[in-house]
C-alpha cells in the first residue's frame, strides 16, 4: 500500500480512536457518577491491593479522572500528554484486572458500574481499549516525531 495513502489516512484513524476511547472514558465515568462513591469503592475494595483510606480516595477521584480525561481527548487538545495518560490509566487497570483473574477472583470488575463481572469478555473488551490507546498514543508521538502532532508532511524549503 502506499505511503501517501496511509499517510492521508492516518488523521482519520485519530479521529476515530479520539472519539471511541473518549467516548468509552465519559461512558465509565458517568456511570460511576450516578451511583454513590461508596459502590464504586465497594468495587475497588473487592480487588485487596489497595489499604482502606486509598480505596475511599480512588474511589472518590477516578470517576472525575475518567471524565477529565475523555473531555480532553475529545478536544483534542494536549493530545500527546491525553493519550499516553489513558494509556497508563487503561494499563494499570488491566493490568490488575489480569492479576485478579489469574487468582481466581469472582468480582465485579468496577469498570462501567456494578454488575460488570470480572471475566474473559471484560477483559477482552478492556485488552481492545487498551491496544487503541496504545495505538493513539503510538500515533500521535510518531507525528510529533515528523514535525507536525496530525502527522502531514511538512514542506522543505530551501
Amino acid at each position: 500500500m502506499d505511503n501517501n495513502v496511509l499517510r492521508r489516512g492516518r488523521p482519520h484513524v485519530i479521529i476515530f480512536l479520539r472519539l471511541v476511547l473518549g467516548g468509552v472514558m465519559l461512558y465509565a465515568a458517568y456511570t460511576k457518577l450516578r451511583e454513590p462513591w461508596q459502590v464504586f469503592a465497594m468495587s475497588i475494595a473487592a480487588y485487596g491491593l489497595l489499604p482502606e483510606w486509598a480505596v475511599w480516595v480512588a474511589a472518590r477521584a477516578l470517576p472525575w479522572l475518567e471524565l477529565v480525561l475523555a473531555g480532553v481527548i475529545i478536544s483534542g487538545y494536549g493530545l500527546r500528554y491525553s493519550s499516553l495518560a489513558i494509556t497508563g490509566l487503561l494499563g494499570i487497570f488491566f493490568a490488575v484486572m489480569l492479576y485478579s483473574f489469574a487468582r481466581g477472583m469472582g468480582i465485579d470488575c468496577g469498570c462501567f458500574g456494578p454488575g460488570d463481572a470480572l471475566g474473559p469478555r471484560s477483559l477482552l473488551r478492556d485488552g481492545v481499549l487498551l491496544a487503541a490507546s496504545i495505538l493513539l498514543t503510538f500515533l500521535c508521538f510518531h507525528g510529533r516525531a515528523m514535525g507536525n502532532p496530525d502527522g502531514r508532511k511538512i514542506q522543505e524549503t530551501n
